[in-house]
């Protein structure tokens, strides 16, 4: 399941990549990840665009 380390996608990504390296790293689809992303953002008030902001700060870019 999980390998390796936890790092934004440089290839999988529509923004900064967050969404495509947390699928890499399970070995899930990306586009069903953001899919329920977006609407669990928009059905906690946005919340989950600071928890966006905040992973694209601390998950390092994979190269």
């Amino acid at each position: 399941m999980a390998q390796g380390r936890l790092t934004r996608s440089p290839y999988n990504k529509w923004i900064a990549g967050v969404c495509g390296g947390i699928a890499e790293y399970f070995g899930w689809n990306a586009d069903v990840l953001r899919l329920v992303y977006v609407i669990l953002t928009v059905s906690t008030a946005f919340c989950g665009g600071i928890i966006y902001l905040i992973l694209w700060l601390i998950m390092p870019q994979e190269w």
